[in-house]
């Protein structure tokens, strides 16, 4: 298996070679050459399988230069029911993520898959410790170390490092936007000690800390020189640990291959939804991905109107369900890329356009890029919008009628997910986190406090360590030059 750019002038690579960098040499996102195809008897013989066998199965179609036999040890290190802690198990075995039938009345049936059972609570987990196993396997045989550089909204942050700390050759540098993540989600990274951590807290909004990360990236002498890496979706190892959880939802929610089912994604980085598009071009029978955003809508409006409008930083909204507060979508070059049938020279223009102009027009209508907004359909999308008001109402009504707590961006996901439900196909809305992780919403929400797993009681109390700086690349620059001493 190989892997091109979106933009095509970079050589292609093999999985290893991919797996430590990010973006590729001239700025764009590595892509398959083609994506691997499954058979109905492979989905057959794979409904039996545990949560680690499967991941096997779906990574050693992209992993093709590791032997099969270190992949296997690394899937059954990661996906073990003491990481996920959290997970409910069945009589069988431990079900890494379970689904919960919330709705199922007059041929519509709402269900609710369950991803935030490792160890810092939210849907990052299932990628990202993977990805911390996979970094160390590597390195390890190369004698080499890595220096992440990543950014956050909120829940890749501390993902990420819970993933790493502690991990031989690995330090990890993380951007996150100054005061504007949840309390909880703030602890959880300000308070790890761990020596080989950086927590920065960057004066502005997310955007600006991609923006950062992109442009060390870009910087390719300095990039090789301080051995930078990246922990972000632009990651492909990450977005294809994600598909992995597609696979299991679609095997659980269904008896036959025949039967197709929707899924509903809170998305505001398209990296999660990015990995249903990639598993629904491997032949899984999904229907519907219906990408739900927050008041940032620009994944909305392109999917409503085929313009991609990216926002300034002044106009991108704090909101409560923060970890979807981005105007600018990293990993949605990958799906235009497919959108424009590999036209990498039209990617490469377009998004050279969103630097230059803020967007790009797909919509047909005269003086537009393109007319591909004709296509979407055929790839499955839908979208909607959730606001503040309407995750307060989600919250409770969840609560009401089902019995259970959800966090604001699965609130977002389950009142999208209302509004595209089709009769005979199940909708599947992905949970992102747990609700302690955004506690003030849920007191506004329900009069009281979130339940809290064991050892997370007082994390707000905990002695905090970061640095505040300026949205400054050249600073930004020098000082993770000096905290590595390269």
């Amino acid at each position: 298996m190989q892997y091109a750019s979106t933009r095509g002038h970079a050589a292609a690579q093999n999985f290893s070679e991919i797996l430590l960098g990010g973006l590729a040499p001239d700025g764009g996102l590595y892509l398959p050459t083609s994506y691997p195809q499954i058979t109905g008897a492979e989905l057959d013989a794979w409904r039996k399988l545990s949560y680690a066998g499967l991941a096997f199965e779906v990574l050693k179609k992209f992993a093709t230069d590791i032997p099969e036999a270190d992949l296997k040890a690394l899937t059954d290190k990661t996906y073990t029911a003491d990481v996920y802690k959290n997970a409910r198990a069945d009589e069988s075995a431990v079900q890494i993520t379970p689904l919960r039938v919330l709705q199922d009345k007059g041929g519509r049936k709402l269900v609710l898959q369950a991803l935030s059972n490792g160890p810092t609570l939210a849907f990052k987990d299932m990628a990202m410790q993977l990805l911390g196993n996979l970094f160390e396997y590597t390195l390890a045989k190369n004698q080499a170390e890595l220096n992440i550089f990543g950014a956050t909204s909120g829940d890749t942050g501390s993902a990420a490092e819970y993933a790493m700390r502690g991990k031989k050759g690995i330090r990890v540098f993380m951007l996150s936007p100054h005061k504007k993540m949840s309390a909880f989600q703030t602890a959880q990274m300000f308070s790890l000690q761990d020596p080989n951590i950086f927590n920065i807290a960057v004066e502005g909004v997310f955007d600006d800390c991609q923006d950062m990360v992109k442009a060390v990236s870009n910087d390719l002498e300095y990039k090789n020189r301080q051995k930078i890496g990246t922990v972000n979706s632009i990651n492909w190892a990450r977005v294809v640990a994600q598909v992995v959880y597609y696979f299991r939802g679609y095997l659980s929610a269904t008896s036959s291959n025949d039967q197709k089912v929707s899924f509903t994604v809170p998305s505001g980085n398209f990296g999660n939804i990015c990995a249903g598009h990639i598993a629904r071009m491997m032949g899984l029978p999904i229907d519907k991905l219906v990408v739900a955003t927050n008041e940032n809508d620009v994944l909305d409006e392109f999917f409503r109107t085929g313009v991609y409008r990216v926002r300034k930083s002044a106009e991108t909204w704090h909101t409560t369900s923060p970890s979807m507060d981005i105007s600018k979508a990293s990993n949605f070059e990958r799906f235009v890329f497919d959108l424009l049938d590999g036209d990498a020279k039209r990617v490469a223009a377009l998004f050279k356009k969103v630097e230059t102009e803020g967007g790009f027009d797909l919509s047909g209508q005269p003086g537009s890029d393109g007319d591909e907004f004709k296509k979407i359909a055929a790839f499955g999308f839908e979208s909607g919008k959730s606001v503040h008001a309407d995750r307060l109402q989600t919250i409770r009504q969840v609560e009401k009628e089902f019995g259970i707590t959800i966090d604001t961006h699965t609130a977002d996901g389950i009142k999208v997910a209302l509004e595209h439900i089709a009769e005979g196909v199940p909708m599947i809305v992905l949970e992102t986190a747990l609700p302690a992780k955004f506690n003030e919403t849920i007191r506004e929400a329900l009069d009281r406090d979130a339940e809290r797993p064991a050892g997370f009681e007082n994390i707000e109390s905990l002695p905090q360590r970061f640095e505040v700086m300026a949205a400054d690349v050249q600073a930004m620059k020098a000082f993770i030059a000096k905290h590595t001493g390269l």
